[in-house]
């Protein structure tokens, strides 16, 4: 048995002779002479021993002893082609793939995404809503939009926003609470609460920014308190109460009139948000013309 393989090129090219059936058809696969064909495989009989081809008259062929061999080396290259294939297919793939926090992905980036030119055609995106971090090996294959700290377990990542808060509702809850755009009154008035959970425990809240105003803090437990931010906008877009909304995610509300904004003073989020991903994601031309783009989408707020 030998102790070490022979050289790739000699099994190659011999691999490649015995599935064509020539020397000639062998070189002109791999770009090289005939002669270079059977110097290679002049090689690797030496380094094994024996003979893999022999000839009647002027043709060559696989001698039966080499023929076992031969089988299972073309069977190797073929699931060594059939990688390279499937490594092709995804630096051509225009699939974009991305996991994000939940109301980021729905709030901030599905608005925009019609505003995305991929290079040389069209594209589609495949979209995670999730608040776990994904394994760094996934990022070979997507992009994850995350808050913080938890952007620094991922190989790459680069800042988009930082984001600032203040308080929203809807303007039937405006309409039935006129004295609601008065800081002083707020802390009297129904509230809806978003908490994260013990990890985000920086993230402010409306006592904050009414802290941060010099007005009473409420008076009242919340109405509800939701863990995505998304549903707690959707609760006081239907006139639940106030919110202390991001304005990266009630902008299109806002802009639709489904919310109200109520003071123009803001407090900012403790920490900015982040695109993250590894190094071999961006092979692919479409996955780096999407970062490209949503960087510029950010500076646009």
């Amino acid at each position: 048995m030998q102790s070490s393989l022979p050289p790739l090129r000699a099994l190659q090219a011999f691999e490649s002779f015995g599935r064509l059936g020539s020397v000639t058809a062998a070189a002109r696969e791999l770009g090289v002479t005939a002669g270079a064909i059977s110097q290679q495989i002049k090689i690797l009989e030496a380094q094994l021993k024996m003979p893999l081809i022999m000839k009647d008259g002027r043709r060559a062929s696989l001698a039966p002893a080499a023929r076992p061999y031969h089988e299972l080396l073309s069977s190797g290259f073929d699931k060594l082609r059939r990688a390279q294939g499937l490594l092709a297919e995804r630096m051509e793939d225009r699939e974009v793939e991305i996991s994000g926090l939940p109301t980021l992905l729905l709030k901030w980036l599905n608005p925009r995404l019609h505003r995305f030119s991929a290079p040389q055609g069209t594209v589609s995106f495949r979209l995670e809503a999730t608040h776990v971090e994904p394994e760094a090996q996934f990022l070979n294959r997507m992009f994850r939009l995350t808050y913080g700290m938890a952007s620094e377990m991922h190989p790459h990542r680069r800042a988009l926003f930082h984001d600032v808060c203040f308080p929203v509702c809807s303007p039937e809850f405006l309409a039935r609470n006129p004295d609601a755009a008065r800081p002083e009154n707020m802390g009297g008035l129904p509230w809806v609460d978003i908490d994260w959970g013990p990890a985000y425990a920086g993230i402010p809240r409306l006592g904050d920014w009414l802290r941060a105003q010099g007005a009473p803090l409420p008076r009242a437990k919340p109405l509800s308190v939701h863990s995505l931010s998304g549903s707690a906008l959707e609760a006081a877009a239907s006139g639940q109460g106030i919110t202390l909304a991001q304005h990266s995610f009630a902008s299109v509300d806002l802009r639709l009139g489904r919310l109200v904004r109520l003071s123009e003073a803001a407090i900012p989020m403790p920490e900015p948000y982040y695109i993250c991903w590894a190094s071999m994601l961006l092979e692919n031309d479409v996955a780096r013309a999407f970062l490209n783009w949503i960087q510029s989408e950010a500076r646009v707020d």
